[in-house]
């Protein structure tokens, strides 16, 4: 089994929460043994930061310099850990670290409220090493408005410096991640981007109605245009707010497959960016064993789970 996992907030729980350990022992969900034991090839790494938790303190331009903080720890990290763990801003990198038996740590942007308005930012967080960047949390930001319960809000797109971002991001070679946005949002990003674009770690709103899940049209545009959607592990958009199941996992993938095709599913297991869960029926990546299993259990064949597990994510990589 080799494994891609296109979401995790780990950087946020050691940095922001936790405050100790390093990606070789921590309390998360995520590090290295637990990686190794999963067989993880690739792994996104978020830099998640938002403005409230520097209201006071400068806003975005502040969170922005938490990002910065986020990928110099991780280079430190990938230094001091570097038999094991190696960053990778391409798919030779990839392929490089896989045979010569690496994870590769692919760096992301969760939030891009963190550019407030400079493009410039866009092309350092490039040179930094980030491949991804969700343009929206849940929040209205510079670039469009996210998920909300308020219909209104939802039916709000990109605003004009959003749409330049997307484009750019395009041109740079950066993936576009439509999770967190909202309907409006996710329908300008399919029109404009000229790159790939993915729904990191997103569920079906058909199994599970929340603003956070796709519904069946996006699922069937976004797979029309090559990408790909991350089944996430957070109990909500599964079905159920104080249990993380196998059996939900699997009946948002299944619908996927129906939905979106063989080429749509991937893992983004939202590890380490939630709590509240009374019940996590898989809680860390090295038991990932088990929705393997039960995804052959319910039919489905070993070469269609090598895909959710790998192929239909690395196609996006090597894309970029």
């Amino acid at each position: 089994m080799k494994l891609i996992d296109m979401h995790c907030d780990t950087l946020w729980k050691l940095l922001d929460l936790d405050k100790e350990g390093d990606l070789s022992k921590n309390h998360c969900s995520v590090s290295i043994p637990y990686m190794k034991a999963a067989g993880t090839t690739v792994q996104f790494f978020a830099c998640f930061t938002w403005f409230g938790e520097y209201e006071n303190a400068g806003g975005y331009d502040s969170a922005y310099e938490h990002v910065r903080t986020m990928i110099a720890y991780m280079k430190r990290q990938t230094e001091h850990f570097s038999e094991e763990l190696s960053l990778a801003d391409s798919w030779s990198k990839i392929e490089d670290h896989m045979n010569q038996g690496r994870i590769s740590a692919v760096l992301t942007v969760e939030e891009g409220g963190v550019l407030n308005g400079r493009m410039e930012r866009l092309e350092e967080l490039y040179r930094e090493g980030i491949r991804l960047i969700t343009p929206v949390w849940n929040y209205e930001n510079c670039i469009g408005f996210p998920n909300s319960q308020d219909a209104s809000i939802m039916e709000e797109g990109l605003k004009p410096f959003g749409r330049e971002v997307v484009e750019y991001m395009g041109r740079l070679g950066m993936i576009v991640d439509v999770s967190h946005a909202s309907d409006g949002t996710f329908w300008d990003i399919l029109e404009c981007a000229g790159g790939p674009v993915v729904a990191s770690h997103s569920n079906c709103r058909a199994l599970t109605t929340h603003p956070r899940n796709l519904t069946d049209d996006m699922i069937r545009a976004l797979a029309g245009r090559g990408g790909v959607a991350g089944v996430n592990f957070y109990g909500p958009f599964l079905g159920n707010p104080k249990v993380s199941s196998v059996d939900q996992m699997v009946r948002h993938i299944l619908h996927m497959l129906k939905v979106g095709g063989s080429e749509f599913p991937a893992i983004g297991t939202d590890f380490d960016g939630f709590d509240g869960m009374e019940i996590m029926e898989i809680p860390d990546v090295s038991q990932m064993e088990r929705l393997w299993d039960a995804l052959k259990r319910s039919g489905v064949a070993e070469s269609q789970i090598d895909k959710i597990w790998y192929g239909n994510a690395a196609r996006i990589l090597q894309s970029v």
